[in-house]
């Protein structure tokens, strides 16, 4: 099942994708399920927002590739390595991912799978992960690259307005064991890995995390990259697709100096 979350006629609401209409759902998914509305809009006629706002946070896994972790100068560290985005980094499919030029010099894209948490989670167990999870949908973890280098953490690098795309869609029933994840900048290839080469599980994550802080509905969780992150400029247009999620596609721009 894909939910998406859109506005139509200055209202936003969530709505389960049936062919080429978005059945009205009453409420958020997350607190109030799926019940309809009995109304049905034309997918053409609506536009597509960030398929969630976390009310609370976006956590990240880092260097969960080994390709990856290769092409940043070292090894993968034996546990996930997290950290932190601020909710209001989260932009939507269409919108523009500005780059904060009077603070960086290089900003870059980063294809990841995300997860969106459905349920209170602390202390959970792998084997029960799942039952926590509402779905799946696509990231692109922007980041000022050289700010990463030159703070030595990565909060601010990776925690700018618009530096968190995500959409277009949340799919409750998703496979990351037979997905691949691919990240194009004007078509050009730039990423492409399946998601098996993951060295943390989308499981194990949930378990490590939930053990550090509480995950709370509506939270999204950012699996990792795989190699191939490079620069974008504006004007670009940047594509995450991974197979049965559908494309992530966002334009550039230029803050105002």
């Amino acid at each position: 099942m894909k939910i998406a979350r859109f506005s139509h006629d200055d209202a936003i609401a969530y709505g389960i994708i049936d062919d080429s209409d978005l059945v009205v759902l009453a409420g958020d998914p997350m607190f109030a399920g799926y019940e309809t509305t009995g109304q049905r809009v034309p997918l053409a006629d609506a536009a597509l927002l960030a398929p969630v706002i976390p009310r609370s946070k976006v956590v990240c896994v880092g260097k969960n590739y080994h390709d990856h972790a290769a092409e940043m100068g070292g090894e993968a560290p034996a546990e996930p390595l997290l950290f932190l985005k601020p909710n209001t980094a989260v932009i939507g499919p269409g919108d523009a991912i500005v780059r904060p030029i009077a603070l960086s010099d290089r900003t870059e894209h980063e294809g990841e799978l995300a997860v969106v948490i459905g349920k209170v989670a602390k202390n959970v167990k792998a084997a029960d992960a799942s039952a926590f999870v509402l779905g799946y949908t696509i990231a692109n973890d922007v980041t000022a690259r050289d700010l990463q280098r030159k703070d030595g953490q990565w909060s601010r690098a990776k925690g700018f307005d618009t530096f968190c795309p995500l959409g277009p869609v949340i799919e409750t029933d998703f496979d990351a064991a037979s997905a691949t994840i691919e990240t194009r900048v004007n078509g050009e290839v730039r990423q492409h890995a399946p998601l098996s080469d993951m060295i943390h599980s989308v499981a194990s994550i949930i378990e490590y995390a939930s053990a550090v802080f509480t995950l709370l509905p509506g939270d999204v969780i950012l699996t990792g990259t795989p190699a191939g992150v490079g620069a974008f400029e504006a004007g670009d247009v940047v594509e995450v697709e991974i197979s049965g999620l559908g494309i992530l596609r966002n334009t550039v721009r230029d803050a105002a100096l």
